[in-house]
């Protein structure tokens, strides 16, 4: 690096080859504004993948609270396992057993018959049709959250009911 009066436009400090130190430093500064453009766009083009796929995900059932989720998944959840352990016992023994039957025998893994606020109650049809249905008592009056009535019968089709 030299100082002082050289041949053509430099006067100023300049490298061994006469370029301008303050060019080479603006181009450092723009490499870092280049990089942070990019970041920039990359997080605009993640947050539009966020709104657009996760922000429309499905809800689970239309008028419950979003913090009933667990709670529903977890019931839905026991109802299947309900059913499978009567389609077992109905299948080793031609007959359609209480819930209470289910868990007493060792075909159902469960500890207790609810969950969450929820009862379950099996029915038995005839022949090899049952439900399977979890009721919660009723939200108090004038409440935002809605408790659905959930049941499963031998099509192993978890529905809400009236």
């Amino acid at each position: 690096m030299r100082r002082g009066k050289l041949p053509g436009p430099c006067y100023q400090l300049c490298s061994a080859d006469g370029e301008h130190l303050a060019n080479s430093r603006k181009r450092g500064k723009n490499g870092v504004m280049r990089a942070l453009a990019l970041v920039l766009v990359a997080a605009l083009i993640l947050f539009g993948v966020y709104q657009f796929y996760l922000k429309k995900m499905p809800t689970t059932d239309a008028g419950t609270a979003s913090t009933q989720a667990i709670n529903l998944t977890g019931v839905r959840m026991d109802l299947l396992q309900i059913a499978q352990a009567e389609r077992g016992n109905m299948a080793l023994n031609s007959n359609c057993a209480s819930l209470d039957e289910l868990i007493t025998s060792g075909s159902l893994s469960m500890s207790r018959s609810g969950r969450d606020g929820y009862m379950y109650e099996v029915t038995c049809r005839g022949g090899a049709d049952f439900q399977v249905v979890g009721r919660h008592a009723p939200a108090p009056e004038g409440s935002p959250i809605r408790y659905p009535t959930l049941a499963i019968d031998s099509s192993m089709q978890v529905s809400e009911v009236q």
